[in-house]
C-alpha cells in the first residue's frame, strides 16, 4: 500500500484548505486511515481518523468542529477538509493507514503505511 499526500500550502487564518491522500495498491475502503501533523518541536500529533468499511470518524479535540475527514472509494482517496484554520494548525501533515481498527487509533505507531508529508502554513 502506497500513500501520496498533497494539497498543503500557505493560507491566512480563517481560510480553508483540503488535503488529499491518494492510496495505491489496495482499496482504501478496507483500511482505516488517519491524518497526523508534526511541527519541528513536537512529536507527531493525531488529527483525525476514519474507520474501514463503515467510515466512522474520530477527531482530536483541537480540530473537532473545524476539520472533516472523508473517503472517496471510487477515487481511492482520503481527504481532510480543514476550515477556520488557525496559526496553530501550521504543521507538516501526514496521512497513514492500516488494516483493522482498535482503540489505539490516535497512536502514530498504530499505523503501518505512511505517506510523505504535505506542509500547511497558516499566517495570522
Amino acid at each position: 500500500v502506497q500513500l501520496q499526500a498533497s494539497g498543503g500550502g500557505l493560507v491566512q487564518a480563517g481560510d480553508s484548505l483540503r488535503l488529499s491522500c491518494a492510496v495505491a495498491g489496495r482499496a482504501v475502503s478496507g483500511y482505516s486511515a488517519a491524518w497526523f501533523r508534526q511541527t519541528t518541536d513536537k512529536s507527531r500529533e493525531f488529527v483525525a481518523a476514519i474507520r474501514e468499511y463503515n467510515g466512522a470518524t474520530r477527531y482530536a479535540d483541537s480540530v473537532q468542529g473545524r476539520f472533516i475527514i472523508s473517503r472517496d472509494n471510487a477515487k481511492n482517496t482520503v481527504y481532510l477538509q480543514m476550515n477556520s484554520l488557525k496559526p496553530e494548525d501550521t504543521a507538516v501533515y501526514y496521512c497513514a493507514a492500516r488494516g483493522g481498527w482498535n482503540v489505539q487509533y490516535t497512536a502514530a505507531d498504530h499505523y503501518t503505511y505512511w505517506g510523505q508529508g504535505t506542509e500547511v502554513t497558516v499566517s495570522s
